[in-house]
């Protein structure tokens, strides 16, 4: 077989050089054709989980374009390539055994933004293997724009809305309008506001950062012009979502709180960030140094001095294909493991710990909003003079959308109707010489306010860290013994001061915490009665 390519006359370089080249990247491209369509195949629900995020997600939608747009930068480099050495190069396998690995990882403990960033760089490490580094090295660039295809980014919302709501506070205060804040709730003399995950200004960001690298790439040569301009890609929509939020605030403040409040605030958010991505090109256009792509006329007849046998290609793709394939399933052996017969888990509280009671007053109505616990149980407690609540959140038949480390699963969701979460953060308590680490947050409703702590019990392990936690679960899943799994909730009551509240749910945990665990190991051993 042989690809017929016009050629004007005025070329120096062959027809038949031009043939044979093309025969010499047919056997290669066959065989990266065949071990993507197996990468797809096999880890095609990775790929399905990204595509039904851009479906579902507005940050997310430009996924749809990152594949197109990736083949479309390999075309144009299609002269370079062509003058580019092509060899199988074995360490590729290495790469994609760890990536591998580094997949089945995620998989058993369905943390699926760690699935897709392994399936895109196992594209990455296919085309190494099969092409060779230095066909790598000349597409480098669109094969790293491939990671824009992963939705990531939700892990920077709560660190935006903070720097929201210090810039939106700042401003305002500079303005002379007098402004009282908690957390990431404000109020004027004209009204209350929050900056909720939507005003993080994330979608601004992610979408400023794909397009600047990409502009980036196709505007400039030098790579401290490419890093300048995606750093003011990055820095930019940040301090511009900031000044969005507080124009909207003012215009919503001076119009007594008519505009600026419902589809008239989604809408000057987007024209004011297409605003501001019309300045960042106009600024990056001054120092655009683009460089024609060769034709034709820049092959010469070295291009097909390096021209390989098809035989070459076939050992490298058969083990490629070998070590992708066994991943998968793997991971289909331990979820059938996963699936054996469970008993369901029966939680009992004690009724004393301490000098704690449990009480039949309930402290409060709010509970922890956690998917689809198998078990749940909660009680008051009291010791005479103070109150406190304990809520267990048990999980034994864990998977995707169902299990105890999840970014749902927190103490209210946004935009709860009664209740609201100035802020949470991490703290490290000592009880009886021991230290325990603990998310602690405060709630607020119109008629109670609670300071709350929470941990998890994962693998026989009291923790915060969903890295650890989900570590720890991946070990004993690999090793054939999937454990149960804990969310623990402690609430008191914050009147006067958070600092009496404290006081309560550390007296209260220290005197509850050695009778959690001996209940909590007693339940997990009845996982298959």
């Amino acid at each position: 077989m042989s690809i017929k390519l016009k050629v004007e006359p005025s070329l120096k370089i062959r027809q038949a050089e031009l043939e044979g080249l093309g025969v010499g990247w047919l056997p290669a491209l066959t065989s990266l054709g065949v071990g993507l369509s197996v990468l797809f195949a096999g880890y095609f629900p990775t790929f399905l989980s990204m595509v039904q995020i851009w479906e579902r997600s507005e940050t997310f939608t430009h996924g749809y374009l990152i594949f197109p747009i990736s083949l479309w930068l390999i075309w144009r480099r299609r002269f370079h390539l062509l003058k580019t050495r092509l060899y199988p190069d074995w360490r590729g396998i290495l790469a994609i055994a760890g990536l591998g690995f580094g997949w089945l990882l995620a998989n058993v403990v369905d943390v699926l933004v760690v699935q897709q960033l392994c399936f895109i760089a196992l594209i990455v490490a296919l085309v190494w293997t099969v092409l060779g580094e230095q066909v790598v090295r000349e597409i480098a660039f669109p094969l790293g724009f491939l990671f824009f295809a992963v939705p990531i980014g939700e892990f920077l919302i709560p660190p935006l809305m903070n720097f929201t709501a210090d810039f939106t506070v700042k401003m305002i205060e500079l303005t002379g309008i007098p402004v009282y804040r908690e957390g990431t709730f404000f109020s004027l003399p004209s009204g209350d506001w929050s900056v909720v995950e939507g005003c993080s200004g994330l979608r601004y960001l992610i979408a400023s950062i794909t397009l600047g690298c990409l502009y980036a790439y196709l505007s400039y040569q030098s790579m401290w012009r490419r890093l300048s301009f995606i750093a003011l890609a990055t820095f930019f929509p940040i301090v511009a979502n900031g000044l969005r939020a507080y124009l909207i605030v003012m215009i919503a403040h001076f119009s007594d709180m008519k505009l600026a409040l419902g589809v008239d605030h989604y809408i000057y958010g987007w024209v004011f960030f297409g605003f501001v991505m019309l300045i960042l090109f106009w600024i990056g256009s001054f120092w655009q140094e683009r460089k024609p792509e060769p034709g034709w006329q820049a092959l010469s007849k070295s291009a097909i001095d390096h021209i390989l046998p098809a035989r070459v290609w076939v050992l490298p793709t058969l083990a490629a294909l070998a070590v992708l394939t066994v991943w998968p399933a793997y991971a289909a052996y331990l979820r059938s493991l996963a699936q054996a017969e469970l008993a369901p888990p029966v939680l009992t509280l004690p009724q004393e710990a301490g000098g704690w009671r449990k009480s039949e007053a309930d402290l409060t109505p709010w509970k922890p909003h956690y998917l689809s616990p198998d078990a749940v149980a909660e009680a008051s407690y009291s010791d005479g003079k103070r109150q406190a609540k304990l809520y267990l959140l048990y999980y034994r038949t864990q998977a995707q959308g169902k299990e105890l480390v999840n970014s749902q699963n927190v103490l209210i969701p946004q935009k709860h109707p009664v209740w609201q979460m100035p802020w949470e953060k991490p703290r490290r308590v000592t009880l009886a010489g021991h230290s325990l680490k603990v998310r602690e947050g405060l709630l607020r409703s119109s008629g109670q306010a609670l300071l709350v702590w929470r941990w998890n019990w994962v693998s026989d392990t009291f923790t915060v860290s969903d890295p650890l936690a989900k570590l720890l679960d991946a070990k004993d899943r690999l090793l054939g013994s999937p454990k149960d799994a804990a969310g623990i909730v402690v609430a008191a009551a914050c009147e006067d001061s958070c600092r009496e509240a404290s006081d309560t749910l550390h007296a209260f945990t220290q005197t509850m915490l050695p009778h959690l665990g001996p209940m909590l190991e007693s339940v997990a051993m009845e996982r298959y009665r």
